[in-house]
C-alpha cells in the first residue's frame, strides 16, 4: 500500500481531515499536522512535511492551506519537490502524468470536500509517462 503524507495549516485543517479518513482505505496516510484549527505558519508546516517526501519516507504528500497557494509557494521552494496546485481532476492527472508532481496542493477554503477527494484519488492514481516529460522534469532541479 502507497505511504502517503497529509499536512495542512489552520486554513485546511478541516479538509485535510476529512481527506484523511477518505483516502485511507485506498492508501496509508501520515499525518503531519497540523492537529487543529489553532492558527500556525504554512510555510513551517509544509517545510516539515516536505522533508519527509525528499527523505523517502512518504511516497508523495497532499499538503493544504486556505487557498493551496502558500502551501504550493512554500512546497516548491525545496529541490526536489515538485507541488502543483489543483483545482480539479484534470489538472491533478496532468500534473503526475506530464510534471511527475511528488506534492498535490489543495485549497481547504476554496474545494468542496467530494471534489477535492476526487483530485487527490485521480492524483494518487495516475503515474508520471516519463518519455519527452522525463527530461523537462529532470530540468527542473537544474534551476537555482
Amino acid at each position: 500500500m502507497k505511504k502517503i503524507g497529509i499536512a495542512s495549516d489552520h486554513g485546511g485543517f478541516e479538509l485535510k481531515e476529512y481527506l484523511r479518513k477518505e483516502l485511507g482505505n485506498s492508501v496509508e496516510i501520515i499525518d503531519y499536522g497540523t492537529k487543529d484549527e489553532s492558527s500556525v505558519d504554512y510555510p513551517i508546516v509544509i517545510a516539515e512535511a516536505c522533508k519527509k517526501v525528499l527523505s523517502n519516507e512518504v511516497e508523495g504528500l497532499i499538503a493544504l492551506c486556505g487557498t493551496g497557494i502558500g502551501a504550493s509557494i512554500a512546497a516548491n521552494r525545496h529541490k526536489g519537490i515538485r507541488a502543483a496546485l489543483c483545482h480539479d481532476e484534470f489538472t491533478a492527472e496532468m500534473s503526475r502524468r506530464h510534471n511527475n508532481a511528488n506534492v498535490l496542493v489543495l485549497g481547504g477554503r476554496v474545494l468542496g470536500k467530494d471534489l477535492a477527494a476526487r483530485i487527490a484519488q485521480k492524483w494518487l492514481t495516475t503515474t508520471f509517462e516519463a518519455g519527452r516529460h522525463e527530461r523537462r522534469v529532470g530540468q527542473l532541479d537544474t534551476i537555482v
